[in-house]
């Protein structure tokens, strides 16, 4: 199993490239079986759940081609195009990998009128149950069968469009439910939608292939049904979440880096946060610079759905502050698991006491170099960004699960000036 070895202390400076958004891609490339005509994404993120996600996509029938996939390149153009379903099961083995593979349900469900899916897996960061995607399928006329771990979705005689009111913002929910009321009959009605960029995202591209939605971008979204959707080309959107975590990276090391390609618009919360901290992103022609005003301060900080602050972004976050000036708040409310990475920072030297779901961070002066091990996505980059700003050599460990989220991130940083390398097997 591979490791990342960091030896800190180094200042980050000079241009830092952000890919496309992991979270974006995983949500349009199911899109494409909505259309037996080409889907053609660019911008698309090297990782290791785009390439899953892919190979799930191939076993349900749909081919993908690849250009711009030169190893010293980010980003890729994929051409996806379901001329014709073979299969409406997504298998365990490739679902289990990745939680996202239960987007497929959605659109195989809206074409095919059928859909077997095995109940996803992912990080363990918290329970993350589908049962509102399974309601909003079932209020579009689906019936809904659970066997043996497996959801079976049936509309024999298709879909119709509902009133949905969610109870609770749910970002997967949103997606699953959007992509099958775009081929439903009549009009949709979806209350209580999550507003993250990514659903705004894959809504502009679904209107691209020729879907009618209104309210994009608020929490209630019209969906008007069309009979087929078209071919499209589209352009992934920047990851805010990506942008943030190099921010951090940049700001710990008390560092000057330019992130090209990033955007503002969708980082609000982020950017209070961070500026609450002493951190600048300044927007600039190419992207936004990052620098540190002076010394770090500490913040309180809550995470909550779009346009609050991002769950995505609380490891990352509290690595920075674990080296700030006085005590910081974070308070977890989306995940109830998602304090994983604190045992591992303590072994950094890091002042952090957990008391229900807000963690509390005493700055202390320095981090000192140690073996650590990554335990989920977000969490590997917190343990990653302290590594950077740590006295002497940093060994991460599980990084499979950076190469989950992070296109070709040793490659990024090192081109900034970390001391950081990818070890192969056990060291």
């Amino acid at each position: 199993m591979d490791q990342i070895r960091i030896r800190g202390g180094l200042r980050l400076q000079g241009r830092l490239q952000i890919s496309g958004a992991k979270n974006a891609a995983l949500a349009l490339m199911p899109a494409a079986l909505l259309t037996d005509e080409p889907l053609t994404l660019r911008n698309l993120p090297r990782l290791a759940d785009v390439d899953t996600c892919g190979h799930l996509l191939n076993q349900l029938g749909v081919s993908t081609h690849i250009e711009g996939a030169r190893p010293d390149s980010f980003g890729r153009v994929l051409t996806l195009r379901a001329g014709r379903i073979t299969s409406t099961t997504a298998p365990y083995d490739i679902v289990r990998r990745m939680r996202a593979s239960i987007l497929v349900l959605g659109p195989l469900l809206a074409r095919e009128g059928l859909a077997t899916v095995s109940r996803p897996g992912g990080c363990a960061i918290g329970n993350r149950p589908i049962d509102l995607h399974l309601k909003g399928l079932e209020a579009l006329g689906a019936t809904i069968e659970l066997d043996r771990g497996y959801v079976r979705a049936t509309a024999s005689r298709g879909l119709s469009g509902a009133r949905i009111t969610f109870p609770t913002v749910s970002v997967g929910a949103t997606e699953n439910v959007l992509m099958a009321a775009v081929l439903a009959k009549g009009m949709t009605v979806i209350e209580n939608a999550a507003r993250e960029p990514e659903i705004v995202d894959l809504a502009r591209c679904l209107v691209a292939m020729g879907a009618r939605i209104d309210g994009i971008g608020t929490e209630r979204l019209e969906v008007e049904g069309v009979s087929r959707l078209h071919g499209a080309t589209y352009r992934v959107m920047p990851d805010r979440i990506e942008t943030g975590s190099y921010a951090c990276a940049a700001a710990i090391t008390g560092g000057d880096v330019l992130l090209v390609g990033a955007e503002r618009e969708t980082m609000g919360a982020t950017l209070q946060a961070l500026a609450e901290a002493g951190v600048e992103l300044l927007p600039e022609p190419e992207g936004l610079r990052v620098r540190r005003r002076n010394g770090l301060a500490g913040i309180s900080v809550q995470t909550a759905p779009y346009p609050g602050f991002p769950t995505d972004m609380q490891a990352q976050v509290m690595a920075l502050v674990t080296v700030a000036e006085g005590a910081s708040i974070l308070t977890e409310t989306i995940f109830e698991n998602r304090y994983m990475h604190v045992p591992e920072l303590a072994r950094m030297g890091a002042d952090i006491t957990v008391r229900g779901r807000s963690a509390f961070i005493r700055g202390v002066g320095r981090l000192t170099g140690a073996p650590v091990m990554a335990t989920d996505l977000r969490a590997s980059m917190s343990l990653v960004i302290a590594g950077l700003a740590a006295e002497g050599e940093t060994l991460v460990r599980r990084v499979y699960h950076l190469d989950r989220g992070y296109e070709r991130l040793e490659e990024k940083l090192a081109g900034v000036g970390a001391d950081i390398e990818r070890i192969a097997g056990d060291g």
